[in-house]
Protein backbone atom coordinates (compact mmCIF):
# COMPACT_ATOMS: atom_id res chain seq x y z
CA UNK A 1 0.00 0.00 0.00
CA UNK A 2 1.22 3.50 -0.85
CA UNK A 3 1.54 6.12 1.77
CA UNK A 4 0.97 9.75 0.91
CA UNK A 5 3.38 12.10 2.54
CA UNK A 6 2.17 15.43 3.71
CA UNK A 7 4.68 17.76 2.05
CA UNK A 8 4.51 21.45 2.85
CA UNK A 9 3.34 23.64 -0.02
CA UNK A 10 6.21 25.66 -1.42
CA UNK A 11 6.10 28.87 -3.42
CA UNK A 12 5.86 32.60 -3.04
CA UNK A 13 2.97 34.42 -1.51
CA UNK A 14 1.30 37.34 -3.22
CA UNK A 15 2.74 39.76 -0.65
CA UNK A 16 6.30 38.57 -1.32
CA UNK A 17 5.88 38.98 -5.07
CA UNK A 18 4.38 42.46 -4.61
CA UNK A 19 7.35 43.51 -2.44
CA UNK A 20 9.82 42.34 -5.11
CA UNK A 21 7.92 44.22 -7.83
CA UNK A 22 7.84 47.36 -5.67
CA UNK A 23 11.61 47.20 -5.05
CA UNK A 24 12.30 46.76 -8.78
CA UNK A 25 9.99 49.68 -9.55
CA UNK A 26 11.77 51.86 -7.00
CA UNK A 27 15.17 51.02 -8.48
CA UNK A 28 13.91 51.81 -11.99
CA UNK A 29 12.44 55.12 -10.81
CA UNK A 30 15.85 56.12 -9.46
CA UNK A 31 17.83 54.92 -12.51
CA UNK A 32 15.80 56.31 -15.43
CA UNK A 33 16.40 60.03 -14.67
CA UNK A 34 20.11 59.32 -14.30
CA UNK A 35 20.19 57.69 -17.74
CA UNK A 36 18.39 60.66 -19.30
CA UNK A 37 20.79 63.08 -17.59
CA UNK A 38 23.82 61.09 -18.75
CA UNK A 39 22.50 61.13 -22.32
CA UNK A 40 22.03 64.93 -22.26
CA UNK A 41 25.55 65.41 -20.88
CA UNK A 42 27.04 63.14 -23.57
CA UNK A 43 25.18 65.03 -26.32
CA UNK A 44 26.41 68.39 -24.98
CA UNK A 45 30.03 67.17 -24.80
CA UNK A 46 29.81 65.81 -28.34
CA UNK A 47 28.31 69.07 -29.61
CA UNK A 48 31.05 71.12 -27.92
CA UNK A 49 33.71 68.86 -29.45
CA UNK A 50 32.14 69.42 -32.88
CA UNK A 51 32.14 73.20 -32.28
CA UNK A 52 35.84 73.05 -31.39
CA UNK A 53 36.59 71.13 -34.60
CA UNK A 54 34.59 73.64 -36.66
CA UNK A 55 36.43 76.53 -34.99
CA UNK A 56 39.80 74.89 -35.75
CA UNK A 57 38.73 74.30 -39.37
CA UNK A 58 37.72 77.97 -39.69
CA UNK A 59 41.12 79.05 -38.39
CA UNK A 60 42.90 76.74 -40.84
CA UNK A 61 40.73 78.03 -43.70
CA UNK A 62 41.55 81.63 -42.79
CA UNK A 63 45.26 80.90 -42.54
CA UNK A 64 45.45 79.08 -45.88
CA UNK A 65 43.36 81.62 -47.76
CA UNK A 66 44.83 84.80 -46.25
CA UNK A 67 41.58 85.79 -44.53
CA UNK A 68 41.56 88.09 -41.51
CA UNK A 69 39.11 88.63 -38.66
CA UNK A 70 35.81 89.89 -39.99
CA UNK A 71 36.04 88.21 -43.42
CA UNK A 72 33.06 86.08 -44.41
CA UNK A 73 33.03 82.29 -44.31
CA UNK A 74 30.73 80.28 -46.56
CA UNK A 75 29.68 77.53 -44.14
CA UNK A 76 29.95 74.55 -44.69
CA UNK A 77 31.60 74.50 -48.14
CA UNK A 78 34.65 76.55 -47.12
CA UNK A 79 35.36 74.35 -44.10
CA UNK A 80 34.72 70.92 -45.62
CA UNK A 81 38.37 70.36 -46.71
CA UNK A 82 39.65 71.22 -43.22
CA UNK A 83 37.53 68.95 -41.04
CA UNK A 84 37.00 65.21 -40.70
CA UNK A 85 33.71 64.41 -42.42
CA UNK A 86 31.07 61.98 -41.21
CA UNK A 87 29.85 58.90 -43.12
CA UNK A 88 27.55 61.08 -45.26
CA UNK A 89 30.59 63.17 -46.36
CA UNK A 90 29.40 66.22 -44.45
CA UNK A 91 30.40 68.14 -41.37
CA UNK A 92 29.10 66.30 -38.30
CA UNK A 93 25.87 67.71 -36.89
CA UNK A 94 24.73 68.31 -33.36
CA UNK A 95 23.70 64.98 -31.79
CA UNK A 96 20.73 66.66 -30.10
CA UNK A 97 19.30 67.93 -33.40
CA UNK A 98 20.69 71.46 -33.45
CA UNK A 99 22.45 73.07 -36.39
CA UNK A 100 25.80 74.83 -36.50
CA UNK A 101 26.57 78.24 -37.92
CA UNK A 102 29.73 80.25 -38.43
CA UNK A 103 29.73 83.26 -40.73
CA UNK A 104 32.78 85.37 -39.94
CA UNK A 105 36.45 84.62 -39.33
CA UNK A 106 37.35 85.27 -35.69
CA UNK A 107 33.93 84.56 -34.19
CA UNK A 108 33.30 81.18 -32.57
CA UNK A 109 30.80 78.83 -34.20
CA UNK A 110 27.44 78.41 -32.51
CA UNK A 111 24.89 75.64 -32.11
CA UNK A 112 21.24 76.60 -32.65
CA UNK A 113 20.36 74.98 -29.31
CA UNK A 114 22.92 77.16 -27.50
CA UNK A 115 21.82 77.89 -23.95
CA UNK A 116 18.21 76.77 -24.46
CA UNK A 117 19.06 73.22 -23.30
CA UNK A 118 20.75 71.96 -20.18
CA UNK A 119 23.69 71.48 -20.27
CA UNK A 120 24.35 74.28 -22.74
CA UNK A 121 25.76 73.64 -26.21
CA UNK A 122 28.23 76.54 -26.24
CA UNK A 123 31.99 76.78 -26.38
CA UNK A 124 33.57 77.31 -22.97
Amino acid sequence: MKTILNLPKTGFTLVEIMIVVAVIGLLAAMAIPNFANARANAQARSCINNLIQIDDAAEQFALENGKKNGDAINYPSDLTPFIKLNAAHGIPGCPAGGSYSVSVVGTPPACSLGSTVSPAHVLP
